[in-house]
């Protein structure tokens, strides 16, 4: 199992057209020298709908935080078996890898065929 200890912190960033359309996929520019990361940590910040005062005695909302994270499937699918590896992707709402890569080769013959 490979393990990715590195000091540079990643910063997840969209990218953004001149035209103002934005990709909803983000990315991450990972440094020469450094490798992406296993796992990202990341807060969910929400609004509860109360409030409180500040420290200059303004209304503040009341935020609930919470932890989540995200791995990088692609290590998952190296340390895992077959079968493990289909479970993880069951509970993530997806299909076992064999039925998705089927379904992606149907996929990129109908593209490649339009093209």
């Amino acid at each position: 199992m490979t393990q990715n200890k590195t000091s540079w912190i990643p910063e997840i960033v969209y990218e953004e057209a001149a035209d103002g359309v934005t990709s909803h996929i983000p990315f991450i520019n990972v440094p020469v020298g450094e490798k992406m990361p296993v796992m990202l940590f990341l807060f969910e910040s929400q609004e509860t709908g109360e409030f409180e005062p500040d420290a200059e005695g303004n209304e503040s909302p009341i935020a609930e935080i919470t932890l989540h994270q995200y791995a990088d499937m692609q290590v998952l699918k190296e340390g895992l078996s077959g079968e493990e590896y289909d479970r993880v992707r069951a509970v993530l709402g997806l299909e076992p890898l064999a039925v998705a890569t089927e379904k992606g080769k149907q996929i990129n013959n109908r593209v490649n065929q339009n093209i």
